[in-house]
This record gives structure tokens, sequence and C-alpha cells, in this order.
């Protein structure tokens, strides 16, 4: 059990769900004002052009993607590039609640979505304000506190 684990177990649901509300309430928004990219390679392109406007990195996985090396690379190439900017990580398990979260979202595609990296970005020209975005922030900074720099939250299925 890593430091994470240990720091995850440490928080109980009553915590969790109103920030994994939270989180639900600012992927819809950021989906509406088409301030969300998903997909690892669509991230990295995102973060390339303009890292100022990212504010909020999603790393998505289960348990059954801990052995994969190829994930774990990208996610420590992107964990390192949003630390030296300031961007805030946040890190889920639950592909399937992430994977409904976001098809009610958009519509259906033919190619299945890489759900792994999703990027939040709030446009310098057309900033948002959002207490649900201000929530995930405070949860981010609350981790961090506690010495977890990478928040995690596990996302029930309802």
């Amino acid at each position: 059990m890593t430091l994470e684990d240990i720091d995850a177990c440490d928080n109980n649901n009553e915590t969790m769900h109103p920030v994994a509300t939270a989180l639900e309430d600012v992927l819809v928004a950021a989906h509406r004002r088409d301030s969300l990219t998903i997909g690892v390679y669509e991230s990295a392109k995102l973060m390339d052009r303009d890292p100022d406007s990212v504010v909020l990195c999603l790393l998505a996985a289960d348990p059954e993607h801990d052995n994969d090396v190829a994930l774990s690379i990208h996610f420590t190439l992107i964990q390192a590039f949003c630390c030296d900017n300031d961007i805030n990580i946040l890190r889920v398990s639950g592909l399937q609640r992430l994977s409904e979260m976001i098809h009610s979202q958009i519509e259906p595609s033919s190619e299945p979505m890489d759900l792994h990296c999703i990027l939040i970005s709030n446009p310098h020209n057309n900033p948002w304000k959002s207490s649900s975005l201000d929530e995930v922030f405070n949860y981010c900074a609350e981790c961090k506190s506690r010495n977890q720099w990478i928040p995690f939250m596990p996302l029930m299925d309802r």
C-alpha cells in the first residue's frame, strides 16, 4: 500500500460524495462551455499549445490498469507537466461511472473514448466561475495540505 492509498483510505464517504457531485457538475459545465478535452493525446496537444488555460487534469484508472506500463508513463509525464505549470490534478477510479458522466454529455461516436486523461480548461478571454469547480480545487488543496500531492477520489456508481 502506498502513501496515496493510505490517505485515500482515510477519507470518509461523507467527504467524498459532495466532491464527486461537484466534479460531475464541473464536467457538465465544462462540456457546455466547450472546455473539456478528452484523451491522453488530445490533452497533451492542448497542454503544449495553451497550458495556462488548463485548470484541472483528471487522471482516471481502475485497479486492473495498475500493471499498464504505457499508461503509467503517460500519467507520470502528465503529472510532471501539471506540477510544473500549477495545474490541479485529481486521480480518480471508477472508469464506468466516469464514462456514464461523460457519455451523458456528448453525442455517441463509433470510436471508444480514452477517458484516462480529461482536462478542464478556463480560457482567459472567457473565464467562468463555478462553486463546484471551487469545491474540487478546495479538495485538491486540502489533500495537498495533508501531503497527498496527487489527490485521489473513487467515483461511486449511483
